[in-house]
């Protein structure tokens, strides 16, 4: 069964990948191991069938996929942040606008 939403880590690599062209330099930046980010690349061009980067011997260059694909989701999750931003302010000033916060879990 796929997933609907890709791992966020995976977003993270993808993007700092594509503007460093390489995966050692996207690692350094998350602070990941180049192995980590080159498997969670490889991971979400698997799950989504299809080629983010090619692979060259000097360094990577993002596939016209790839582009599109980092844009849609660098999109959504900068929406996602901006909510959750707006959510958390909210909240730490008290303005919850007489809704009530569902708690998940125990």
């Amino acid at each position: 069964m796929r997933r609907l939403l890709p791992p966020l880590n995976a977003l993270r690599s993808l993007d700092a990948a594509a503007r460093h062209q390489s995966f050692t330099c996207a690692a350094e930046e998350l602070c990941l191991t180049q192995g980590a980010v080159s498997h969670q690349v490889k991971a979400l061009e698997i799950e989504l069938a299809l080629q983010l980067f090619k692979r060259e011997h000097n360094g990577l260059v993002i596939t016209e996929a790839g582009r599109g694909y980092l844009a849609r989701g660098a999109r959504r999750v900068r929406a996602a942040r901006a909510g959750h931003r707006s959510a958390a302010a909210a909240a730490a000033f008290g303005h919850d606008h007489g809704q009530h916060v569902t708690r998940f879990g125990r």
